[in-house]
C-alpha cells in the first residue's frame, strides 16, 4: 500500500511540473534559447531531481526541450527544418481532409462549423489569443470529423503543436486574429458548399499564414532560432 501511494504521488508531481513548464514554453513565459535548471525546479516543487528528469523527458519528447551532457538545459530553439516539415506534413494531410469534408459535409457537420465560427468570433472580439488557440484545434478536429478521418487529427494535432510558440508570437506582435478567424470562414463556407477547390485553397492560404511570421522573427529574433551553420 505504501508503494502504491508513493508512485500516485510521483505520479502526479511529474505530471504538475510537466503540465505548468509546457505552459511557460508554449506561451512564451519560457522563451527560445532559456535556461532551466533541474535543481531549481526540484526545489520550487519541494521534490527530489527524479520527477524533474521525468518531467523534461516528457518535454523532449515534444520537441520542446534540449538537454545535452555537461550543458545546461535549455528550452528549445526554433528549426525551421522542422519547421518546413511540419508544414509539408500538414499541406498534405489537411489537403485531403479538406476535400473530403467537402464532398461529405451534412446538415449536422455544416450546424458545427458555424458554432465553432461564432464561438472563434467571440474570442476575436475579447483579442482572447489562448482561447482562440483552443478554438483553433476544435475546428481543425471538426473538419477531420466531417471528412470521418478522425485519425488525421492525431497527425495534424502534433505536427500542429511543433510551431505553436511561432503561432503564438504571431498572435501577440501582430494582432492577426481577426484575419486567422476570416481564413477559418472561407474554409467553412466552402466545405459548407461542397466546394473542393476552394476549400483547399482556402486552407492552404491559411497555412501560409506563418510566413511572414518567421520572416519578421528571424530578423528580430533571430537567437530564437538554431544555428544551422555550425
Amino acid at each position: 500500500m505504501v508503494q502504491v501511494i508513493t508512485q500516485n504521488e510521483r505520479r502526479t508531481s511529474v505530471d504538475e511540473i510537466f503540465e505548468e513548464l509546457h505552459e511557460q514554453i508554449v506561451t512564451l513565459q519560457l522563451k527560445p534559447g532559456d535556461r532551466i535548471s533541474e535543481a531549481e525546479i526540484a526545489t520550487r516543487f519541494s521534490v527530489s531531481r527524479q520527477p524533474v528528469r521525468d518531467a523534461f523527458s516528457r518535454l523532449v519528447n515534444l520537441d520542446l526541450l534540449l538537454i545535452r551532457p555537461q550543458r545546461a538545459t535549455e528550452v528549445k530553439r526554433f528549426s525551421m527544418r522542422q519547421i518546413e516539415k511540419s508544414r509539408f506534413i500538414r499541406s498534405a494531410i489537411e489537403t485531403e481532409v479538406l476535400r473530403r469534408a467537402a464532398v461529405l459535409c451534412n446538415p449536422d457537420g455544416e450546424a458545427q462549423l458555424k458554432e465553432a465560427l461564432d464561438e472563434q468570433s467571440a474570442a476575436g472580439s475579447m483579442k482572447d489569443a489562448d482561447r482562440f488557440g483552443q478554438l483553433d484545434y476544435q475546428f481543425h478536429e471538426i473538419l477531420c470529423g466531417i471528412a470521418k478521418v478522425e485519425y488525421a487529427f492525431e497527425i495534424i494535432l502534433a505536427e500542429k503543436a511543433k510551431v505553436d510558440r511561432l503561432c503564438m508570437l504571431g498572435f501577440e506582435k501582430e494582432q492577426r486574429l481577426p484575419e486567422l478567424i476570416d481564413d477559418h470562414k472561407k474554409i467553412a463556407d466552402a466545405v459548407i458548399a461542397h466546394d473542393e477547390d476552394s476549400a483547399i485553397a482556402a486552407g492552404l492560404k491559411h497555412l501560409a499564414r506563418l510566413d511572414s511570421t518567421i520572416e519578421r522573427i528571424t530578423a528580430t529574433n533571430a537567437n530564437y532560432f538554431e544555428n544551422t551553420s555550425s
